[in-house]
């Protein structure tokens, strides 16, 4: 390995107000990292970044303002951050030798990176049963969202009703298989017919509907959950949790995962509620989270999702893009509907 590298990397070039991020917002330019083992500082690695996850909160980051997810900011001329995985090609650290997989939340949108091993996980490449990019996905950031949200505060029950929104995105897919298993019976909403097919014959969701083809909301949730609603595992947000608050049950439970319908504009013009009353009249329990306060049952959530995924009870969907040059596109394509299942950024092998 050369002393120094040439690495692509996404900035911030300006904030972005309204809308999905352009080209006027994020820029790539090249840059030369010394990995050479005498310059990286005590308990540094130097590493290959060869998978990146691309997530809507990501958006959240960009806008210049808090809008609600509590998440740090990026500044201008500040390189973009994601969740990913990467490949050690030098070490001042102990615990860590050339050629380890790591993963890591803090991995720079950038081919190569020298970065403090605090925040490093090391995973084991060698059981072949588990593709890189579950590392990613199923056993990444989005399965344990999924299981914090489900299991630990929608806490479902055999024979109770399941609605998940954005149910074939990176965290719906895991949602409504995890509550499959608790023996519910799951709904989904998606944007495509194509997804609503996919939910039904490969997550084994129940029914699932396309929001889009659906102009009454109210209606559709009254057909598609004639029981009622116990549990809403909220994604998007706006006009479809008020059509869910109208549909509940008695005790129902609400995770707020995310909020995606509303977080392309700025905070006074998002879709306001009208009907929180339902929560007291229903005694209806409304839960936001982060993972980060629950990263204490990761140990938990890996060795169970470990489990069914070597007996094949749970599937993933990727959708890959290659290169860094792609970073916005792969970004886009979460607010637009065109991604299926996790959309996850291939950088090397």
């Amino acid at each position: 390995m050369e002393e120094t590298v040439e690495s692509k990397e996404w900035f911030l070039s300006s904030f972005v107000a309204e809308g999905v991020p352009t080209s006027e917002h994020l820029k790539i330019r090249t840059v030369r990292v010394d990995v050479s083992v005498d310059s990286i500082p005590e308990g540094h690695v130097a590493v290959q970044i060869l998978l990146l996850s691309v997530d809507p909160y990501l958006r959240s980051m960009m806008s210049g303002q808090k809008g609600g997810l509590d998440l740090p900011l990026l500044k201008i001329n500040q390189v973009v951050s994601s969740f990913g995985l990467g490949r050690i090609i030098g070490s001042k650290n102990m615990h860590y030798k050339s050629g380890n997989l790591v993963v890591s939340p803090f991995f720079p949108a950038a081919e190569y990176c020298v970065t403090d091993s605090i925040f490093l996980r090391k995973i084991d490449d060698k059981d072949s049963q588990i593709p890189l990019t579950e590392y990613l996905s199923a056993l990444g950031m989005p399965g344990f969202t999924a299981w914090v949200g489900m299991l630990l505060i929608g806490i479902p029950k055999p024979g109770e009703t399941v609605y998940v929104s954005a149910a074939a995105g990176a965290v719906g897919m895991y949602a409504g298989q995890l509550a499959k298993m608790k023996g519910c019976r799951v709904v989904g909403s998606t944007g495509t017919d194509e997804k609503v097919i996919l939910l039904k014959e490969e997550f084994g969701y129940d029914d699932a509907f396309n929001y889009k083809r659906e102009t009454d909301f109210d209606a559709a949730l009254s057909k598609y959950c004639p029981n009622g609603i116990d549990i809403y595992f909220d994604n998007v947000g706006g006009k479809m949790l008020e059509a869910v608050l109208n549909n509940v049950n008695k005790h129902a439970r609400i995770p707020l995962c995310g909020m995606i319908s509303q977080y392309n504009q700025v905070w006074s013009n998002r879709e306001g509620v009208r009907n929180l009353l339902n929560l007291v009249g229903k005694e209806v329990k409304m839960e936001g989270f982060l993972i980060g306060s629950h990263i204490h049952r990761w140990g938990e959530f890996a060795a169970e999702i470990e489990g069914y995924m070597k007996q094949g009870t749970i599937k993933s969907k990727h959708q890959i893009y290659s290169g860094i040059d792609s970073f916005l596109e792969a970004l886009a394509s979460i607010f637009s509907s065109s991604n299926v299942g996790k959309v996850i950024l291939q950088l090397g092998k």
